[in-house]
């Protein structure tokens, strides 16, 4: 049963405290309350697409656009099968919403899938303070209306925290069975890419069924005698949470892969994985990058594009081993770090941002185009 009140306490690891209002799943934040890393994310709108994406497992997200809510909720707009997210921190929520497509409100479906919101947040604040001193670990916690906060516990609470370096987050999200996502929509004979499930958005599998592509599932922890048996044209791997050097199967299959000159593409986790596979070391970035407006520039062409984020960890780009064939291709302009590897002579390439999007501009959409031609043995 749901408390009657909706007084919500944020504890930061470092000691600062924030004030809300609780809605979603309000019950969620009762007893212990909710633990998790708060993280910001500038994207503008999106906010279904944001909890449904399986990175932020794990995490507390902020919105740092203040209204939330307005157009509620549609199927369509959903990346993975439920949100993942552990809370939602929003400035203003929104009830009312108005959209054609949509279904529900966003209090609703948060209420149904198990996770709480907290609206009346000084999100601006919280913002900046995480920009100043990084991500932190904390607590959410119901407290009724007149009652003293115990500070010191809570914040205790939040120092017990454990990261997402300490959680299995991938086998949370990944599934479990190999599935054909085009069996009902590509003809027999198609080149066919195995899809690795480590957090996978659902726009992914549908860029490359756009592009006449068969796309197979698989979950992360696949064996090299299971995917071999797909026969696989090309292969994948996605996006995902957590700390990529804790995916040890993975960096061990993907230098197989690589290795067998199977044409290979990577996304977020999945580029941080191709580093990690070519010899290179991975970092924790001080907030990360998690939104829509991250210019990355194209050391091959020069051109820059604006990029959607959401990423802890990167590649250090001084690690790299020159003898592994792979080079730099793109840059973070605002902040020097690697947004891109590419081997030069077989075919492998990753990016740390998302070219599918959702949330986001479709700046990058051509990276599907140039894996496809991989795949289909035309580049």
């Amino acid at each position: 049963m749901e408390q009657e009140y909706s007084r919500v306490v944020l504890a930061l690891e470092d000691g600062a405290l924030f004030e809300g209002r609780a809605f979603g799943a309000v019950a969620a934040l009762a007893g212990a309350g909710r633990r998790g890393e708060v993280v910001f994310t500038t994207a503008m709108t999106g906010y279904q697409e944001v909890c449904t994406d399986p990175s932020y497992r794990g995490q507390m997200v902020v919105m740092t656009y203040p209204l939330i809510g307005n157009y509620g909720v549609a199927r369509a707009a959903e990346e993975s099968r439920r949100p993942w997210l552990s809370v939602l921190l929003v400035r203003d929520y929104c009830d009312e919403f108005s959209n054609w497509r949509a279904t529900d409100s966003l209090d609703h479906f948060l209420k149904a899938n198990g996770i709480p919101g907290i609206a009346e947040i000084d999100t601006r604040a919280l913002t900046r303070h995480l920009r100043d001193h990084g991500t932190q670990r904390a607590v959410a916690r119901l407290v009724p209306p007149d009652a003293s906060i115990d500070v010191d516990a809570l914040v205790a609470a939040a120092r017990a925290v454990r990261t997402v370096t300490e959680l299995d987050v991938v086998d949370e999200v990944s599934v479990s069975a190999i599935t054909d996502l085009t069996a009902h929509t590509v003809a027999a004979g198609t080149k066919r890419v195995v899809l690795i499930d480590t957090g996978y958005k659902q726009n992914i599998a549908a860029c490359l069924a756009d592009r006449g592509l068969g796309v197979t599932l698989v979950p992360h922890d696949i064996a090299l005698d299971g995917l071999l048996a797909l026969q696989p044209d090309g292969v994948l791997l996605s996006n995902g949470p957590g700390d990529p050097e804790t995916v040890t199967h993975l960096i061990a299959l993907t230098r197989e892969i690589i290795a067998r000159r199977i044409p290979l593409m990577g996304i977020c986790l999945g580029h941080q994985i191709v580093g990690l596979a070519a010899g290179a070391k991975t970092s924790r970035l001080l907030f990360g990058h998690h939104g829509c407006n991250h210019p990355v520039i194209d050391l091959a062409t020069g051109e820059v594009t604006i990029t959607t984020q959401n990423h802890n960890f990167q590649v250090d780009a001084d690690s790299l081993p020159p003898e592994s064939g792979f080079r730099v291709s793109h840059y973070n302009i605002s902040d020097g770090s690697v947004e891109g590897l590419a081997h030069e002579s077989l075919p492998v390439f990753s990016v740390q941002y998302h070219p599918e999007a959702a949330p986001g501009p479709r700046d990058n959409r051509q990276l599907f185009d140039r894996f496809a031609k991989m795949v289909q043995g035309e580049e």
